[in-house]
């Protein structure tokens, strides 16, 4: 078949810079984390380097002695991954850089909600439960929001009994602040004083 059929498989493919899914940090705002949250990136990032990027290099390596590249799997997927690895590395790189940790233990207005802090509240009728913290370790599944997030915008400053205005696309709903809590790493709760 002609090359002009078939795909270069040597030349590096175009790809979105659009790194990952974090959303970028608002102009003149600092990239606030958690220790806990800059560990997991740290780690992340250690993983990726040192475990990850060596295996794949290796198994790139052992493709492309093994003749024709276009028609190589192992070689295809590895540039692949090789390339995901590296552009997620980068990510982490610019992140860890511009990182400003903050310590919720270290909060000493526990009444009202801040950085960091574990809000209860209710909406609609139902009782949710979700930690402030940063835009790059902001977890749903683990009840984490991001700071800039509207639930946690809508949250900021406020003291239990509060009722605040959540700005959804449906227009303004009322949520009512249930209770406040910051925990530390290891989940355990410290209470208001």
């Amino acid at each position: 078949m002609s090359k002009a059929f078939t795909k270069e498989t040597d030349a590096p493919e175009v790809e979105d810079d659009l790194d990952d899914a974090a959303p970028p940090i608002p102009a003149g705002a600092k990239n606030y984390i958690t220790p806990a949250g800059l560990r997991r990136l740290q780690d992340e990032l250690r993983q990726l380097k040192s475990v990850e990027r060596p295996k794949v290099v290796e198994i790139v390596s052992w493709a492309a002695g093994n003749g024709d590249r276009s028609e190589n799997g192992d070689y295809l997927y590895g540039k692949k991954r090789l390339r995901e690895i590296d552009r997620r590395v980068r990510f982490l790189l610019k992140r860890l850089e511009i990182a400003e940790p903050v310590d919720p233990k270290l909060q000493k207005n526990r009444t009202q909600v801040f950085f960091g802090a574990t809000v209860t509240y209710e909406h609609n009728g139902t009782e949710r439960t979700v930690r402030i913290v940063g835009i790059d370790e902001a977890r749903l599944e683990h009840g984490e929001v991001s700071w800039i997030s509207p639930i946690a915008r809508a949250l900021m400053k406020a003291r239990e009994g509060d009722v605040v205005e959540l700005r959804t696309p449906h227009g303004p709903e009322q949520i009512e602040v249930i209770d406040i809590a910051y925990r530390d790493d290891d989940g355990e709760v410290e209470r208001k004083a």
